[in-house]
């Protein structure tokens, strides 16, 4: 008989309370840890579905998972593999990483080189493009305010630091009108200076148009969490951004790296505000299929404290399995 056991824990960690999702405030950013184990050998997922962005529901992620688990263990003399591909998409990935850690799949080093984020005030990029090694790359949340604020503070940036790089997220935020009106204050010799603006419009073929009018390039975000969705090369499209919780299994990010790569394209591993643990589990993903990009998981300094593990640098308080904010669930 094969030894085979799991826990699955509940957390719930104090977020800025000034941050916002879509139409809410989210003031706690709540998920699962899992552990599985297999004779000597453990691994660790998380499973957090993003509020106003997964389709399911923490409950129903939590309820899937315990049922998978459940059949896992079952499974203990028959040497059968489970299937993920039918699971909701933050369990998919939370369990396929916690398999591959344990499978010891999953390389130990992490690529640590993010992007920092901004959310509003362009000031709080300089400090962390000043500590950055090689390639200057930051990125800008744009579509949360007037479209000209956000085309005058981009070209901002690019014309006070020469070596600069932005990354825009817009989240199919603008009518095809807000985004030329952005494209209108970018000056023309700054747009390549822009590697990729994510999915500016409110459809796919409106942010196709807007990178042929204004020479800016997009990348597919949105669209690549979509069912059926395949890379295909495209020379407005420079990227696709991969949020590893809203789209599946290691094995379908994995998959969907490789044809972004085969058509020339970037493939950017980016953060759905999981913990520091889902966040170093990200990293180490993304040192091993995209060694080469800067990662879009500048989101933990928006969390009071890290989880279990540790993000390189961070001063943020440890919290261990028996903190308050953590609780076992029983079954």
């Amino acid at each position: 008989m094969t030894f085979r056991s799991y826990n699955l824990y509940r957390y719930s960690i104090p977020v800025d309370s000034q941050l916002i999702l879509r139409n809410r405030f989210l003031k706690q950013r709540e998920g699962l840890l899992v552990r599985i184990k297999c004779k000597d050998r453990e691994g660790w997922g998380e499973i957090a579905p993003l509020p106003e962005f997964s389709h399911e529901s923490l409950e129903q992620a939590q309820q899937q998972s315990l049922q998978w688990l459940q059949n896992w263990d079952a499974a203990r003399n028959r040497n059968e593999k489970l299937p993920l591909g039918e699971l909701y998409p933050s369990v998919a990935f939370g369990l396929s990483c916690a398999l591959a850690e344990m499978q010891g799949k999953l390389e130990a080093e992490g690529n640590y080189q993010i992007a920092p984020l901004c959310y509003g005030d362009p000031d709080e990029l300089y400090q962390p493009l000043d500590q950055m090694q090689g390639e200057k790359v930051a990125k800008i949340k744009v579509g949360m305010y007037e479209a000209n604020r956000d085309g005058l503070i981009a070209d901002m940036l690019l014309e006070a630091i020469p070596d600069l790089h932005l990354r825009l997220d817009a989240n199919r935020s603008w009518t095809m009108q807000k985004a030329q009106m952005f494209a209108k204050y970018i000056k023309p010799e700054h747009r390549r200076r822009i590697q990729f603006l994510e999915e500016p419009c409110k459809t796919p073929e409106e942010s196709l148009n807007f990178a042929r009018e204004s020479g800016i390039a997009i990348a597919w975000d949105e669209s690549v969490r979509e069912p059926g969705f395949k890379v295909t090369e495209d020379p407005l499209v420079a990227a696709i951004v991969i949020k590893p919780s809203l789209v599946g299994s290691l094995e379908h990010c994995i998959d969907l790296i490789a044809q972004a790569h085969a058509r020339g394209l970037k493939a950017v591993i980016s953060s759905s505000l999981e913990s520091s643990l889902g966040l170093t589990q990200l990293a180490r993903i993304a040192r091993q299929y995209t060694p080469d990009t800067v990662l879009g998981l500048d989101t933990l300094n928006l969390m009071d404290y890290q989880l279990l593990r540790r993000w390189p640098g961070s001063e943020l308080p440890l919290l261990e399995l028996d903190s308050e904010y953590i609780r076992e669930l029983k079954y």
